[in-house]
C-alpha cells in the first residue's frame, strides 16, 4: 500500500509538469493552430535562466519564479509579432517548421554556453527535508510543486471562466471561427495568448530546476509526451490537457513500477494510451468532433 501511494504521489508530481506543458500548448494550438515544437526549448530556457540568475547574479529560487515566466512571456510575444503572425495564413506546416528550426538554435546556444553535461541547482533552503504524510515521508519540495501547479491550474480556470477576459480568450482559444462570428477581434488576443503559453513553459522549467538535471536537451524528450498528453486531452481543449497531464503522470508512475519486467510496455505506455483514446475518440477525451465538409 505505501509503494502504490508513493508511486501516485510521484505520478502527481510527474503530471504538474505536463499539465503546466500542456495547458500552454493548448492555448497557443486553440487560438493560432499552429503546433509550437519550441515550447520544450522554453521550458529548458526557464530552467536555464533560474540556473545563470543564480550562479551568475546570485537571484534566488523564488525570485527567478517570477523574473523568467514573465522574461519569456515577453519573448514570446516578441516572437509572435515577428515570425510566427506572418506565416498563420500559410499552410501549419510553414510554423510548425520554424519552431523546430528555433528549438534547435535554443539548443545550440545554450550548449555553447554551457556545454552538454547537467548542471545542478540547489534547493531552496525553506523547500529542504520531507514532509510525513503517516505511512511514508516525501521531499518537501515535490510537495511544493504538487500544490504550486495545482494551484496555477486553478487560478487559470478561474480567470478563464469567472471574468470577461478570461471567457473571451476561452471561447477564442477553443471556438475560434464561432467568437468572430459574434464580431469579437481574435486577433488582438493572439500575441499575449501566445506568450502567456510561454511562460507556463517558462514556469514549469524553474520548477524543474531544482529537482530535474539542468541541461539543453531537457525538454527535447520531455515535449514529445507532452504533445501525446495534448492529443489525449484533446486538441484546444484547456481542461483536457490538464486533465490529461495528470492522468498521463500517473500512469507512467504505475506503468514504471508495475511494469518494470516488460520495459518495452512502460516505456511506450503513454503512446499506447493515446492510440487507445484516439480509436475510441479521434478528437481525444475532451475536445470537439469537427463537423464534416
Amino acid at each position: 500500500m505505501t509503494g502504490f501511494l508513493q508511486n501516485t504521489f510521484n505520478g502527481l508530481v510527474s503530471g504538474a509538469f505536463y499539465a503546466l506543458l500542456a495547458l500552454g500548448l493548448a492555448v497557443i494550438f486553440g487560438m493560432l493552430r499552429v503546433v509550437n515544437f519550441a515550447h520544450g526549448a522554453f521550458y529548458m530556457l526557464g530552467a536555464f535562466g533560474a540556473y545563470m540568475l543564480l550562479t551568475e547574479v546570485g537571484v534566488p529560487f523564488w525570485a527567478a519564479l517570477v523574473i523568467m515566466p514573465v522574461g519569456l512571456a515577453l519573448v514570446g510575444m516578441a516572437l509572435e509579432r515577428a515570425f510566427i503572425h506572418r506565416l498563420t495564413r500559410l499552410d501549419p506546416l510553414y510554423n510548425f517548421l520554424l519552431t523546430f528550426g528555433l528549438t534547435l538554435i535554443l539548443q545550440d546556444l545554450v550548449k555553447l554556453r554551457y556545454g552538454v553535461q547537467s548542471s545542478p541547482y540547489e534547493t531552496p533552503s525553506a523547500l529542504s527535508g520531507s514532509v510525513n504524510f503517516g505511512l511514508f515521508d516525501f521531499p518537501t519540495y515535490r510537495v511544493f510543486i504538487l500544490g504550486f501547479a495545482i494551484a496555477v491550474c486553478v487560478g487559470v480556470w478561474w480567470v478563464l471562466t469567472r471574468t470577461r477576459i478570461g471567457m473571451v480568450v476561452r471561447a477564442s482559444t477553443e471556438r475560434p471561427e464561432l467568437t468572430r462570428a459574434f464580431g469579437i477581434d481574435v486577433g488582438r488576443w493572439v500575441t499575449p495568448v501566445f506568450g502567456f503559453g510561454i511562460g507556463l513553459a517558462g514556469l514549469a522549467g524553474v520548477l524543474a530546476a531544482p529537482m530535474r538535471a539542468v541541461n539543453p536537451l531537457m525538454g527535447a524528450d520531455l515535449i514529445i509526451v507532452v504533445f501525446a498528453v495534448v492529443v489525449i486531452g484533446g486538441l484546444g481543449s484547456i481542461f483536457g490537457s490538464v486533465a490529461a497531464g495528470f492522468g498521463i503522470g500517473l500512469v507512467q508512475a504505475w506503468g514504471e513500477a508495475y511494469l518494470s519486467d516488460f520495459p518495452i510496455v512502460s516505456q511506450t505506455i503513454v503512446f499506447i494510451v493515446m492510440a487507445v483514446v484516439l480509436l475510441w475518440r479521434p478528437a481525444g477525451l475532451f475536445g470537439r468532433e469537427e463537423a464534416p465538409a
